[in-house]
């Protein structure tokens, strides 16, 4: 077949707009589905998704059919991450604003790689540069790459970190890779996050070598247990551990490392963002010190996926672990973002990032990171006093209960997630099962959380 036929149609659907109001309508539809939406979907819900298990089609389908497919049996198999019951692996919910602006950025569909293939997204790139900074006290010129999650942030700052450590001592690794270079010292706490072993193995640093200092019984690394550290070593603090929400002594690491010419990152996914409020900034105190930071957006921040932040001191550093060269490659004078991340074709996440912080600002953020923490303060008061046991220090978001046995505790957490009602994870902390709650919601209100507690009693009954 010919192309003309379908360069027609495709032509004549983007002047009726006829595929656009169906997808809207369809959106509008699913938005007020979601206050009666069981958090995660049915059994009959997911076996319906074998309806898209087909060859590939030999012949082009009609679009209306496909928008219709994945309104009918696709929105039913959705979990309802952005509603206010939803506590599992700290995801939070998105604003209107930002999904919104969401929608203009996908039809504007930039590649955010260059100034010249566009610049809006350079601007907002650099406008967004230049709030964060402001935003959570960092030095000035700190450096931001906006990547899809804080694992792929977290390995940018590694990324800066392993070559500009090993320039020190002579060795440039975007010329000469890793094959002889001389040898560096990770040290990382033990209650460290996974996805930083993650880097650290992409990054050819290895998992067997690294050097874990003890954590107390809230997941803090013990500062005095630091073990002595130099110039080749990396340093990788945490700011929020991802199951108690404990931050590690920053001030103290970040001393310790600048005294010996170390490298520290700072981890901080969800806990970063406790910067922009003045009741929990001390749980952060001397984080700013640190040479790198990793964050994400759609996590305390509620801005919506796809929106992870790398954070620099050196400019240079992150520049030069991420450049790219060649003939064809367009830099100007302006922000060129492909210069701050690994990707060069990607989307322009910075678009509701920024529609994110300006419809907040800096007194919406501080507001919302302390709504979150007072609501984690009030879920683990509520199921305390239903004989639930609370077993970490609430500090920010973070909840972790259990019941009287293991057995119990992990009947419970299946009758939870089983219940519809809401949806919280579980784990394992100081070698018991836990039920894991992360409050991320904007939308979670104390309405919500007493129906909630009601159902962590009647699943520990069942």
């Amino acid at each position: 077949m010919k192309f003309d036929g379908l360069k027609e149609q495709m032509s004549g659907q983007l002047k009726s707009k006829e595929l656009f109001e169906q997808a809207k309508s369809a959106a509008y539809e699913y938005l007020d589905s979601l206050p009666a939406k069981t958090i995660v979907p049915s059994d009959q819900a997911i076996a319906a998704l074998d309806v898209f298990q087909e060859p590939m089609p030999a012949e082009p389908s009609a679009p209306r059919e496909i928008l219709e497919l994945l309104s009918r049996f696709g929105s039913e198999a959705t979990v309802a991450q952005s509603g206010g019951k939803y506590f599992g692996f700290v995801c939070g919910g998105y604003y209107p604003v930002s999904a919104a602006a969401k929608w203009i950025a996908d039809l504007w569909d930039q590649n955010g790689a260059l100034f010249v293939m566009s610049p809006i997204t350079s601007k907002l790139e650099e406008v967004c540069e230049q709030w964060l900074v402001d935003l959570l006290g960092l030095p000035s010129g700190t450096a931001a790459g906006f990547v899809s999650g804080s694992s792929l942030a977290i390995l940018c700052a590694l990324a800066a970190a392993r070559n500009e450590l090993l320039l020190k001592q002579g060795w440039d690794v975007n010329q000469d890779g890793l094959f002889g270079a001389p040898p560096l010292r990770v040290v990382v706490g033990e209650q460290a996050h996974s996805t930083v072993f993650k880097a650290l193995s992409l990054l050819g640093l290895g998992r067997s070598r690294v050097e874990l200092v003890p954590a107390d019984d809230q997941g803090r690394m013990i500062a005095e247990k630091l073990p002595p550290l130099d110039s080749s070593t990396l340093l990788i603090a945490q700011a929020g551990n991802v199951n108690s929400g404990a931050f590690d002594p920053l001030e103290a690491l970040c001393g310790a490392a600048k005294e010996a010419g170390a490298w520290i990152h700072v981890d901080g996914a969800f806990g970063l963002w406790a910067a922009a409020s003045p009741h929990k900034y001390p749980l952060l105190k001397g984080f700013e010190k640190a040479d790198s930071w990793s964050v994400d957006a759609h996590k305390t921040l509620n801005a919506p996926y796809d929106c992870g932040i790398v954070l620099c001191r050196k400019r240079s550093a992150l520049v030069n672990a991420m450049r790219a060269s060649a003939s064809y490659i367009q830099y100007s004078p302006h922000r060129d973002g492909m210069m701050y991340t690994p990707e060069m074709s990607r989307r322009s996440r910075s678009i509701e990032l920024w529609a994110t912080l300006k419809c907040l600002g800096k007194k919406g953020v501080g507001a919302l990171v302390d709504e979150l923490c007072e609501n984690a303060g009030y879920f683990a008061e509520r199921l305390a006093a239903k004989g639930f046991s609370v077993v970490n220090d609430v500090v920010f978001n973070q909840v972790l209960v259990k019941c009287e046995t293991a057995e119990l505790t992990n009947a419970t957490l299946r009758n939870i997630q089983a219940s519809g009602n809401c949806w919280c994870g579980g784990a394992q902390w100081q070698g018991e099962p836990v039920i894991r709650i992360s409050v991320c919601s904007w939308q979670t209100s104390r309405q919500d959380l007493d129906e909630c507690v009601e159902t962590f009693v009647k699943s520990r009954s069942v």
